[in-house]
């Protein structure tokens, strides 16, 4: 199962399974506040019927924990449903003889709990039952749910595939002619130089699209960071000549994709030099496992909007670079921020 499959598949089975979990457990609730409302009517009706057995000679003196006493006391509008429930035992009155005279009748509250635990024993019982069996049936739907779902994506991720596939051949094509048109042509064409940046960044963003739609199957391994990372300023130096880097390079391993770290860092660096200023430097370097790329450049106005999808403070660029960096990061289980001052520069972070 993919990631955001995992992801539809957890909401829809949460949604199903905690609708239902409530209600068992609130008609369980429910269902035992009204068992212990019938207990406890059962334990007054016992006292009765304990007096009405002395009455009649058929009293068991050992009979479920009651005993009872003759008082002698008037009781002002007496109610023959008088019923106490004290800490330890239950009390009721009940009429002796015609002289004002009344049994003082205890009972034992050890029967009542006794009772209420047998039923709260079966409550749990019958609603672990219903979780278990509601779980099954809530992972089923779940799954039933995500075909449609998993039927798009699939046409979705085979048109993608083909198109990003089929991109590859014209922006080659035009990178080549690019070359051949400036050997042949005597003057530098600022028109040419337009064509070649902007193949390059269709070529980049190729390069990104295809590794995003790879994100689902990443091989995670060990790798250096800074290898990569050197592999990368070699590059940039040789484009942005101007720029000056300084790499606290060290050890630094992770567990990572190198293939999506490195299009991270490219769109990252890349991003560092095209907007710093005229001989500007970006730093790189890494503190309690976190890599900081820090550049001397125009800065971001609304930083916690770069990582949004087509958001851009400039004319040029798509606006997607850094939201595909996010996503790749999401799905190493990366923490990627960004803080900025406009004039003065921006720090990008990333956490493994």
């Amino acid at each position: 199962m993919l990631v955001h499959e995992k992801k539809a598949f957890w909401k829809f089975f949460t949604i199903y399974f905690g609708s239902v979990s409530l209600l068992i457990l609130a008609a369980g609730y429910f269902y035992y506040g009204e068992q212990q409302k019938v207990q406890l009517e059962k334990e007054h009706f016992s006292m009765i019927e304990h007096i009405r057995k002395l009455k009649m000679d058929q009293h068991d003196k050992h009979l479920d924990g009651i005993e009872h006493t003759v008082s002698l006391q008037k009781i002002a509008n007496f109610n023959i449903n008088n019923f106490e429930v004290k800490e330890k035992y239950f009390i009721a009155y009940l009429p002796y003889d015609w002289k004002g005279r009344y049994y003082l009748v205890k009972k034992s509250k050890n029967l009542f709990y006794e009772h209420l635990l047998n039923i709260k024993i079966k409550i749990i019982a019958v609603q672990l039952f219903l979780l278990f069996l509601f779980a099954f049936i809530s992972y089923h739907l779940s799954m039933r749910a995500l075909v449609p779902m998993q039927e798009a994506i699939v046409k979705l991720d085979s048109f993608s595939k083909d198109l990003i596939h089929d991109l590859n051949t014209p922006v080659t094509s035009i990178l080549l002619n690019t070359k051949i048109l400036e050997r042949t042509l005597k003057e530098d064409s600022k028109a040419l130089q337009r064509i070649k940046r902007s193949t390059q960044e269709i070529g980049e963003l190729h390069i990104s699209l295809t590794t995003l739609l790879e994100e689902d199957t990443f091989v995670m391994q060990n790798e250096n960071i800074f290898e990569i990372i050197d592999e990368l300023v070699a590059t940039q130096k040789s484009i942005c000549p101007d720029i000056r880097f300084i790499v606290e390079s060290s050890h630094f391993e992770a567990k990572i994709n190198k293939n999506a770290l490195k299009q991270i860092l490219s769109n990252i660096i890349s991003n560092a030099c095209k907007y710093n200023k005229k001989e500007g430097s970006v730093k790189i370097y890494a503190r309690n496992r976190t890599l900081y790329i820090e550049d001397t450049g125009i800065g971001i106005s609304e930083p916690e909007n770069v990582f949004k999808r087509n958001y851009k403070e400039q004319t040029n660029g798509h606006g997607i670079g850094l939201d595909i960096a996010k996503r790749l990061c999401d799905s190493m289980g990366l923490e990627i921020s960004t803080s900025s001052v406009v004039g003065e520069g921006t720090q990008m972070k990333i956490s493994f």
